[in-house]
């Protein structure tokens, strides 16, 4: 775990636009009707915000009043352009998005307090 979540730390930046681009490709393309994958709609916004979220609010704590911000103006655009590229943007996505959101940066707070990381410099990670 604790190898894991340093990873996150290190490449949270690397991590967080991957899923940035990500999302807006999904959710963004045009589409004739949804693809069938298993689960609800609204879990897998909620799971692709909560994941969007967790690397910045992890490695960034300070700045989660900003994370909250930036994503949710990023998945409220996202919901005002669907309707014309042929997808359907409604306020239940929006929920489920602020929901993920919030839902990332408690996790990431919960794992920041039981699972402390050190970040060693780039020196000490070349040895």
């Amino acid at each position: 775990m604790q190898y894991s979540l340093r990873l996150v730390s290190q490449y949270w930046l690397a991590l967080s636009l991957f899923l940035l681009a990500a999302i807006g490709i999904l959710t963004l393309t045009p589409l004739d009707q949804l693809p069938p994958f298993p689960g609800s709609d609204k879990l897998h916004h909620l799971i692709a915000f909560a994941a969007l979220t967790f690397p910045v609010a992890f490695r960034q704590p300070r700045y989660w009043w900003l994370v909250i911000f930036a994503y949710l103006a990023y998945s409220g655009g996202i919901e005002l352009v669907q309707p014309y590229l042929n997808r359907y943007g409604e306020w239940a996505d929006m929920l489920a998005n602020s929901v993920g959101i919030a839902s990332g940066i408690l996790l990431a707070q919960l794992l920041r307090y039981y699972f402390p990381i050190t970040l060693k410099s780039s020196e000490e990670l070349k040895k």
